[in-house]
């Protein structure tokens, strides 16, 4: 297995490249990047991924379609959910419609 800054690039430039109003999932991104079945990576990478980053981490979500990031804005509102709302991704049930949203490359 390649040493784990070139797994992070990887996936990181697979995020990169999910276009704006759509989404993916951990196993997606992690499929797309090389590496299938290392999902909990994916989470990992952006878990402490730069605040500042320009990478679209909003769009990665989990297989059931759901957020599983918690960053809260300073109104108390999801982050994630609010940068997906602002591509017009919106959730019904708490979950995102993946035959919609989703990116298939």
């Amino acid at each position: 297995m390649k040493d784990s800054n070139e797994l992070h690039r990887q996936i990181l430039e697979v995020i990169a490249l999910i276009p704006y109003g759509k989404v993916a999932t951990y196993g997606q991104i992690a499929k797309l990047a090389g590496i299938p079945k290392h999902a909990r990576l994916v989470g990992y990478v952006l878990k402490h991924l730069d605040q500042e980053s320009s990478i679209p981490w909003h769009r990665v979500i989990n297989s059931q379609g759901k957020i599983s990031v918690m960053r809260i804005n300073e109104k108390g509102g999801n982050i994630q959910q609010q940068l997906l709302a602002d591509e017009g991704i919106y959730l019904l049930n708490n979950k995102i419609n993946l035959k919609v949203f989703s990116w298939i490359p």
